[in-house]
């Protein structure tokens, strides 16, 4: 009999304590096969016009997650074979060479390894049009996608879990060398020491953290730190606090503040408390790294989520912000405005809701009073009427009229931002009208435009007199405003009357940014949730692999218990208690640090992400709870089942 044939066999009879692993690599295999079959999707490439904008972002995203899904198989291996030490150890006692174990461990992995691609594969082949579909709808398209399956993509994947699962072997391989015989049968007792406390370093932790959210939590304008330190090494110290007063919370803090309440002897000594808090003890300064890496990816995954979720969800106001009109264009002949008006009251699908004309004069102006930030000295205004501004906020449902006298005007900027946009009011700016300039006083502020911001570009309103007078030195312009019913669902409309818009009549419409706006920020949303996903499939199960993996040691203590007469009830309960002590350290943490960058970055650009975060923690967490009545489930399961 071959080592080959033996180690297979080994693996038929054991397969209940292969199934984690096995499941775990399936796990990774179908995920990393589904993402590359989207990157080759012909749906996908025939449908959407940023097909190779799409194709970018998943090949560079690609190999992020290749490098998470590799460390994932590293770490589900590394759990798996430190079960198994002990059968390493059996064999090693009962003659077997080192070199000859190694080679059917070796064959054991790679067998799993080679049966995990084939069945990944075909799992992935099944759930790609499935992502496929969710990608298309979230990105406002609506198609029916064909059953394909990617060659490319199949090419990919194997090449890829196949140098992983070799890494993986060859891992186990050296995992015979790597150890004495007495190391390998006292595995299960490996890091049962008490670990010590040290209140310096419990302290430092805290002020870590500190320090980190102090730093993101600053004006980046205001913020002589900030500028100190550099707007490329701030970002670094921030990390790199947060990460290490996180772990040292982990590794110090925790054990510090579980070593007081153990002085609280009247809860201690209470029913198998004594039994949870131990083993919390014992071993939270073995599981600090991974509590660590999972609150840091905790992090990352909500930020990054969240962050996605509220451009998406912000989508359609900002575009209502840029294009308050449905359609708009310059007038450069009579004929094409009455060739639009007809498409668009001949249309079954939308209402005519308005339909205006609005006298307009472009002026260059002499803005350096501004002091602007990100514009030059000069630059280019639409000018409109007080009359005209009244008109279109009337139609626009805008309760914010304007009654400007001489030269006085107003500013309209849907896009103001308090920390990078001018100080308009009260400032003055010369209007250059052949070789003479007219000074005006912003006397108001608008956050918003009453004309489309692609037609328009940037609008200032000013007096009828003033507007008159201005008239007669320059070439008046005539925008023509249209609002139409069901604007997000115009597309064949909105075809029909670019096909016959000259292109100096800068055409812009509410249809065509909002979905450019939602292609985009989809794409990031499905990318962000496609990869949070991941990362919370994976960190669950890093925790649930190494609590599995704990409870086959603590089989025997908790045997001893039933004997001297603890219920399963009790049991349970304290079971219960040190998972959601595991699993709720790195949330809390996980969600602490994403409120912070979230909030810094709403501050950075004005945006309001309660709505969108608070729904992301909330499926988050949601996910995360399923973990944790699993694991508590399994572990329960392990401790308390009897040959």
């Amino acid at each position: 009999m071959t080592l080959f044939s033996i180690a297979s066999k080994s693996i038929k009879k054991n397969f209940s304590n292969y199934f984690l692993y096995f499941a775990s690599m399936i796990f990774s295999i179908v995920i990393y096969f589904v993402f590359v079959s989207l990157k080759y999707d012909t749906t996908i490439q025939a449908t959407t016009e940023a097909s190779q904008k799409i194709s970018s972002v998943f090949s560079g995203a690609s190999v992020v997650l290749i490098i998470f899904v590799a460390i994932f198989i590293w770490y589900s291996n590394s759990f798996f074979t430190r079960k198994r030490k002990k059968e390493v150890g059996l064999y090693s006692l009962l003659g077997v060479r080192k070199k000859q174990i190694g080679r059917m461990l070796f064959y054991e992995n790679f067998i799993m390894g080679a049966l995990a691609l084939i069945v990944g594969i075909v799992l992935g082949s099944v759930l790609s049009k499935f992502f496929v579909m969710i990608l298309m709808k979230v990105m406002g398209y609506s198609v029916i996608t064909n059953f394909t399956i990617s060659i490319e993509a199949i090419l990919n994947t194997i090449v890829v879990f196949t140098i992983i699962t070799l890494v993986t072997s060859f891992h186990g391989y050296r995992l015979i060398y790597r150890f004495k015989l007495i190391e390998l049968f006292q595995a299960d007792k490996e890091g049962e020491q008490e670990p010590r406390g040290s209140l310096i370093i419990a302290l430092l932790s805290v002020i870590f953290i500190g320090i980190g959210y102090g730093l993101a939590l600053q004006d980046l304008m205001d913020s002589a730190l900030w500028r100190t330190m550099g707007f490329m090494i701030t970002p670094l110290v921030i990390l790199i606090t947060v990460i290490l007063g996180t772990y040292f919370l982990f590794s110090t803090l925790t054990v510090y503040l579980l070593r007081i309440s153990r002085k609280n002897t009247k809860k201690y000594w209470s029913g198998i408390n004594l039994i949870g808090t131990s083993q919390l003890l014992f071993r939270i300064k073995g599981n600090a790294r991974t509590l660590t890496v999972i609150a840091v990816l905790s992090a990352t995954t909500l930020t990054a989520v969240g962050t996605a979720y509220s451009l998406y969800y912000n989508n359609r106001s900002n575009v209502e912000m840029a294009d308050p009109s449905s359609m708009m264009f310059i007038m450069v002949d009579n004929n094409v405005d009455e060739k639009v008006k007809d498409l668009v009251t001949n249309s079954k699908d939308h209402e005519l809701v308005y339909h205006e004309t609005i006298p307009t004069l472009q002026i260059d102006a002499d803005v350096t009073n501004l002091n602007s930030l990100f514009s030059s000295d000069e630059m280019i205004y639409t000018v409109i009427s007080n009359g005209g501004y009244n008109k279109l906020a009337k139609l626009q449902s805008r309760n914010e009229m304007l009654s400007l006298k001489a030269n006085e005007a107003a500013v309209l900027d849907a896009a103001y931002n308090e920390k990078f946009s001018p100080a308009y009011v009260g400032s003055a700016v010369s209007l250059k009208v052949n070789g003479q300039n007219e000074d005006i006083t912003f006397k108001f502020l608008k956050k918003f435009n009453v004309l489309n911001l692609r037609t328009a570009g940037a609008t200032i309103v000013v007096s009828d007199e003033l507007f008159t007078s201005l008239k007669q030195e320059t070439t008046q312009e005539n925008m023509v405003a249209y609002k139409i019913t069901k604007e997000d669902d115009a597309k064949k409309l909105t075809e029909e009357i670019q096909a016959i818009m000259p292109e100096q009549a800068n055409f812009s419409s509410f249809y065509e940014d909002y979905a450019a706006g939602l292609e985009s920020s989809g794409l990031m949303i499905f990318m962000g949730g496609f990869l949070g996903l991941v990362f919370l499939t994976a960190t669950g199960s890093i925790i649930y692999f190494k609590q599995l993996t704990e409870a086959s040691s603590d089989k025997e203590r908790y045997e001893i218990l039933h004997k001297i007469g603890v219920n399963k009830r009790e049991v349970k309960r304290t079971i219960a208690k040190q998972m959601l002590f595991i699993f709720g350290l790195p949330l809390l943490a996980g969600i602490a640090h994403c409120a912070v960058a979230l909030t810094a970055f709403s501050r950075l650009l004005q945006m309001n992400l309660v709505i969108p975060v608070l729904i992301c923690m909330g499926v988050y967490t949601c996910i995360y709870i399923v973990y944790y009545f699993l694991t508590v489930h399994a572990y329960y399961k392990t401790v308390t089942t009897t040959k």
